[in-house]
């Protein structure tokens, strides 16, 4: 059966942890933070504090700024202050975001990540025993001596899932990961055609089984009586990720390849709202899910089946902060609905 879980909104840390809570609640099995205009650790450490049921998942923390052992320390005390519901979510996100705004060097961003979360795991293993650790590697070789953990570990084991939407990256969650994640505008056709084929490529590689990766497909999610106003509201993050010209192939896929350009050709220092005029309804309907509770509902049954865990998120781009909560408190009570409000 599809988990439905859910990427709380806040303007404020509180107002965010309320989210939480309030989606917890209303029966999400998890909730899920990102890493952009706040810091993924800090935010899942409040969100963690205002929840008790729910896993509490990072979606995604960034995994090349830090080095492996700062997030192999951040995760074991997140997952102590979650009291082991913690999901460390790492990505290696776009080179222009490595090189320009954090200074890390792009190489072989697959290996760094395959080297990143050997080390991480190798960490949680032995910090606690004094013993060396000794890992050589193309991009995050580690040798630590002389260091011991004097505070106890919950959990050896906490999950690890990757981001990626790429074969190659995609492949190597399948391969040695807990789970892989999507960005907010995955399709069922896409993920059942482009995504899983690499996911059980990579399986296959790293001699798993399907049930060893959860897989976690997110969705821009707008709810309204209106169905025509809840796709207005999340034509803003879609225009955001039109303007990446390296999904051409993702929405060629859809046959919106046309809709794309015209997006593309009117960025030029243009803000979300003002992209989101751009955007067709096309677009909306064929990568959100946007419309009424019972339209909304219905797409996210065309999941089950095909995703373990879908991560409902609301739209944000372009939008004020009213008009998000609008959107937040409407995507919630619908979870409540679908769930019965289990927690």
């Amino acid at each position: 059966m599809l988990r439905l879980t859910y990427g709380p909104w806040g303007e404020t840390l509180g107002e965010l942890a309320d989210a939480a809570r309030a989606a917890e609640a209303a029966g999400a099995d998890a909730v899920w933070v990102p890493e952009l205009h706040r810091s993924a650790p800090v935010s899942a450490a409040a969100v963690a504090q205002a929840t008790s049921t729910a896993r509490v998942g990072t979606a995604i923390a960034l995994a090349f700024p830090r080095s492996p052992m700062v997030t192999a320390l951040e995760a074991l005390d997140l997952d102590e202050i979650a009291g082991g519901r913690f999901v460390l979510g790492l990505g290696s996100g776009v080179q222009k975001l490595n090189v320009d705004w954090h200074h890390v060097d792009w190489d072989k961003p697959v290996t760094h990540l395959r080297e990143t979360v050997r080390n991480i795991r190798a960490f949680w293993a032995g910090c606690t025993t004094g013993e060396p650790i000794d890992l050589d590697g193309e991009r995050e070789p580690m040798r630590i001596r002389g260091y011991r953990r004097p505070y106890p570990v919950l959990r050896t084991d906490i999950p690890i899932h990757l981001a990626a939407m790429g074969p190659a990256l995609t492949r190597l969650a399948g391969e040695i990961a807990d789970g892989w994640i999507s960005h907010e505008l995955t399709s069922p056709a896409f993920l059942r055609e482009r995504i899983l084929p690499e996911i059980e490529a990579g399986i296959a590689r790293g001699g798993r089984t399907r049930a060893d990766v959860e897989v976690v497909t997110s969705s821009c999610c707008s709810v309204d009586a209106d169905p025509a106003l809840a796709r207005r509201r999340s034509a803003g993050m879609v225009g955001f990720y039109a303007t990446v010209r390296t999904y051409a192939d993702f929405f060629d896929f859809h046959g919106l390849a046309a809709d794309q350009q015209k997006v593309i050709d009117a960025f030029s220092g243009a803000t979300a709202g003002e992209l989101a005029g751009h955007v067709s309804d096309a677009m909306v309907d064929a990568l959100t899910l946007s419309g009424t509770r019972d339209q909304v509902a219905e797409r996210i049954a065309a999941y089950d089946g095909v995703a373990d865990t879908i991560k409902l998120t609301p739209p944000t781009h372009g939008l004020s902060a009213a008009e998000i909560r609008v959107a937040q408190k409407e995507v919630i009570a619908m979870i409540a609905e679908l769930t019965g409000g289990a927690r």
